[in-house]
């Protein structure tokens, strides 16, 4: 009985000091993963944003250009 509680004890220390701080390690870096997704994510939209928003400007310039092309 007394092997069999030393075993369990081993267990437990190892579960305590070796497997919990290795799952832990791998959440932080889970964690730090997302983050980056989430920002290479949002500065992608955002870049997308912009270039929307350029294009419609473009096109606001080119009609303006044409009217004043026409009174002028």
């Amino acid at each position: 009985m007394s092997d069999l509680k030393n075993e369990v004890t081993s267990v437990k220390v190892t579960l305590e000091n070796v497997t919990n701080r290795h799952l832990k390690t791998i959440a932080e870096g889970h964690c730090d993963l997302s983050r980056k997704l989430d920002e290479a994510i949002k500065g992608n939209v955002d870049e997308e944003q912009l270039l929307v928003r350029v294009g419609l400007l473009e096109d606001d310039v080119r009609l303006l250009k044409e009217k004043v092309n026409t009174i002028a």
